[in-house]
Order: C-alpha cells, then sequence, then structure tokens
C-alpha cells in the first residue's frame, strides 16, 4: 500500500512537472563520427510532450484514490 501512494505522487509530481513546462526536451548523447583526424561528437533530442504528463497526472491521481492493490482476501 505504501508503495502504492509513493508511485502515485511520483507520477502526480511528474505530471505536473512535464505540463508545467509544455513538455520536457532532453539531449542523449549520440553515435560519435570520425572523419580522419577529426572527431564530431553527436548528441539526439528527446521530446516529452504534455500529454504524457497528462496521462502520469491523470494516472498518479487514480492510483492514489484506488484501494490497495495486490492485498490477499483474508
Amino acid at each position: 500500500m505504501f508503495t502504492q501512494k509513493v508511485v502515485a505522487v511520483v507520477l502526480i509530481a511528474v505530471g505536473v512537472v512535464v505540463l508545467a513546462y509544455s513538455g520536457i526536451v532532453f539531449r542523449t548523447p549520440g553515435k560519435p563520427l570520425d572523419l580522419g583526424p577529426v572527431h564530431i561528437a553527436t548528441t539526439r533530442r528527446h521530446f516529452i510532450p504534455p500529454v504524457a504528463g497528462a496521462v502520469a497526472l491523470v494516472g498518479g491521481i487514480v492510483l492514489l484514490l484506488l484501494p490497495g492493490i495486490g492485498r490477499r482476501a483474508s
């Protein structure tokens, strides 16, 4: 139950941040180019759209409101 609430709060926080910034852009290292003695480093650009933030936010809220998942009936 505690883990479920932690995941829900993290999803809500991530969703709010993505929506507040109208999407998030981040870069990762790409494949370097070697042209003779010249070495060119490249980066790849990734974009997380606001729709993903909205989905995370709604999913976190639903997860927070649901009773404990995985509880055994005794």
